[in-house]
């Protein structure tokens, strides 16, 4: 552990000594699905690649399929009671689940059914050493295995994907982008939308100053800081009730 402390350090000798020896310690996401490819896709490049090739982060992709019993590797079936559609089997999922959990693994289940994802629970599992993440699909999975495997269950919002393994990769880039080390500049996860929980991002602009007769506010160029702050809290405040009044 100690060399490996040094070694973080090093790698990223600007941020607080506290963030890098923190970041020794390797977050793990296993992501059980039917579709593994889709999940990993995104979580194979940019910032995310980044951060698993310097060891932030551990993520595996597991076909549910691997886990059945069945000659064909079936995993669903018709829903008891009638209805269109297909469950996810409990077998298959209690015995992945099973022999993916570890004593420290929080599983969380990907479905509309869930807790709408908000920016401060994203910061609290960006903490967690291990999550393993389950994904919906079809009609969804037998509810026993929720009731008794599943810590948490998250929505990513009020509508339906065609699979969880989607939503997934949505809430794996969300954590992994907070864990530190992974952005290089530690501002850049703070000052950000909803850091505040009721406010969105200010505008932003960068050179050229004049760009097709369109100029950058004077006063984001005029050196004062606080009057700058304070301009950006504004404009925050305007963007928030145009774009997300519920907010």
């Amino acid at each position: 552990m100690a060399a490996d402390c040094i070694r973080h350090a090093k790698r990223f000798p600007s941020l607080p000594l506290e963030w890098r020896i923190q970041s020794a310690a390797t977050m793990k996401i296993d992501i059980l699905t039917l579709f593994p490819e889709i999940a990993l896709s995104p979580l194979s490049d940019s910032i995310i690649q980044r951060a698993r090739d310097a060891g932030l982060v551990e993520i595996h992709g597991h076909n549910l399929r691997d886990w059945s019993q069945d000659k064909h590797r079936r995993v669903d079936d018709s829903p008891c009671g009638g209805g269109p559609g297909m469950v996810l089997q409990p077998g298959p999922l209690h015995a992945a689940i099973t022999e993916l959990k570890q004593e420290n693994t929080h599983t969380i289940l990907m479905t509309p059914q869930g807790a709408p994802l908000k920016q401060a629970r994203v910061r609290e599992l960006s903490s967690e050493t291990h999550l393993l993440i389950v994904c919906g699909h079809y009609e969804g999975i037998d509810h026993r295995v929720v009731e008794t495997l599943i810590d948490e269950e998250i929505s990513i919002g009020d509508y339906v994907l065609t699979n969880g393994a989607i939503a997934a990769a949505v809430l794996s880039d969300a954590v992994i982008r907070l864990l530190p080390g992974a952005l290089g500049d530690s501002q850049s996860a703070v000052e950000e939308s909803f850091s505040d929980p009721n406010l969105l991002e200010a505008p932003c602009y960068t050179r050229p100053v004049d760009f097709a007769g369109m100029k950058v506010p004077e006063i984001l160029l005029s050196g004062n800081h606080a009057k700058i702050a304070q301009w950006r809290k504004e404009q925050a405040a305007l963007r928030t009730r145009k774009n997300r009044p519920d907010l």
